[in-house]
């Protein structure tokens, strides 16, 4: 059996979903993991803020907003708008109540809630033998906001087993409960998470993330003319991509299908003879694969004369960040200092206190992260310094490397982001 996800571009509107459907429907038993229509997870966090703002007139007047748009799509669809119609009910229930963050975490569950179930009853009454299976019955958080695998695979063997024989199983992606059974979620991107989870713990044949994009790109095409996709990646390769910037799959998608060996195929929906991007154990050596890029990097110098080379230094300074539950991208030392980069500074104000205790602290914002992904072990010789005569008239300003045989980063200021891009791509495809 497959796993396969569609994105919410994928089924973005009634016609989108028809054309889904009858990629699904082509015989073989399979497993759908559907996101939220595109639009409507956004939508549905304006209904968040505006009822916690107080203003419930503004949440009701966006929920009447999605309200006309699920009709059209249901009409487009030929499906009874009664079949999401208590949804909207519920919606309009706690558009009228006070703001909890569980409350905003039920609200935005909806938009996967009312995907799936346009997507199933649409293939039901195509004659197609297709079933709900809700990702809430089965899907769990453990105490750390993880996902907790064994109670996750007894509960999704359970319901495999009620649910009895059906070649088409449509089930949500991204929301799940957590301990205490309370409506949670894994966050952006969750649905790639979802997908990979079911395929591991069933062990699936093949896991496909399909996107509106034909494959992972060996550079970004937002800002690169020319890119190609990639056809081939070895799971810590598309690790290393998926982590620095490559937007088509979630970082998190990649740890499930590498532990179980479950290949994982990155497809376009609008395209779907396009070959995409296979990713498994295979490693191809020789090849420098892919260029990407992550923004909002923030970087922290810690000099300290006296204390770095003291036994001890560097695990209080990890200690601080572990404390403040913020990882790190980069690191960097010298004889006086130490530098680090982190893409989340929710906690950056408590963290330069601390390390401020530690040494001279100082912060750069608006930072990128450039990362070369492919075979950068030392047989391929040579690599290194094409990357860097690459970048001769870009100011770098931290190079990580050693760390992984298949990545080097390259920290730049973001104004140097795209033509570092470009100029990588010249230079390496």
């Amino acid at each position: 059996m497959k796993v396969l996800k569609f994105g919410g571009t994928s089924v973005g509107s009634a016609g989108r979903m028809k054309h889904v459907a009858e990629l699904i429907a082509d015989g073989e038993a399979k497993i759908v993991v559907l996101s939220a229509m595109s639009g409507t997870t956004n939508k549905l966090l304006q209904i968040s803020e505006y009822i916690r703002l107080g203003n419930h007139t503004g949440a009701s007047d966006i929920l009447r907003e999605l309200k006309f748009k699920y009709r059209n799509e249901c009409n487009d669809l030929k499906i009874d708008y009664a079949t999401i119609k208590p949804f909207f009910a519920e919606l309009q229930k706690m558009c009228l109540s006070a703001y909890t963050t569980q409350i905003e975490k039920n609200i935005v569950s909806y938009g996967e809630l009312i995907s799936t179930t346009m997507m199933a009853t649409y293939m039901v009454q195509q004659g197609h033998d297709a079933i709900l299976m809700p990702a809430l019955n089965y899907m769990r958080l453990n105490s750390h906001g993880e996902p907790d695998f064994n109670e996750t695979e007894r509960l999704l063997r359970n319901q495999l087993e009620e649910l009895g024989s059906h070649r088409y199983i449509i089930t949500q992606g991204f929301i799940c409960r957590n301990p205490e059974g309370e409506i949670d979620n894994l966050h952006r991107g969750g649905s790639d998470y979802t997908a990979s989870i079911i395929g591991a713990l069933i062990d699936a044949q093949e896991i496909q993330i399909w996107t509106d994009i034909d494959g992972m790109h060996n550079n970004d095409p937002r800002y690169v003319e020319g890119t190609k996709p990639v056809h081939n990646l070895s799971f810590d390769e598309a690790a290393e991509l998926a982590y620095f910037g490559a937007k088509i799959l979630h970082p998190t998608c990649i740890l499930p299908a590498k532990i179980h060996n479950i290949p994982v195929r990155l497809l376009n929906t609008m395209m779907p003879e396009a070959q995409g991007t296979y990713i498994d154990d295979h490693i191809l050596h020789g090849t420098i694969k892919a260029v990407a890029a992550k923004d909002g990097i923030f970087v922290i110098r810690i000099q300290s004369d006296r204390m770095l080379m003291a036994y001890g230094f560097l695990s209080r300074v990890f200690e601080i960040f572990e404390k403040y539950c913020t990882p790190i991208d980069l690191i960097t030392t010298s004889e006086v200092a130490v530098s680090m980069s982190i893409d989340n500074n929710s906690q950056l104000k408590s963290i330069i206190s601390e390390l401020k205790t530690l040494g001279t602290v100082s912060v750069e914002s608006n930072m990128s992260i450039i990362s070369v992904v492919g075979d950068l072990t030392p047989n391929n010789s040579g690599v290194e310094a094409t990357i860097l005569s690459a970048l001769k008239d870009i100011p770098v300003r931290m190079i990580s490397y050693g760390g992984s045989e298949h990545n080097i980063s390259l920290l730049v200021s973001s104004e140097h982001k795209i033509p570092a891009l470009k100029a990588l791509n010249k230079s390496l495809f």
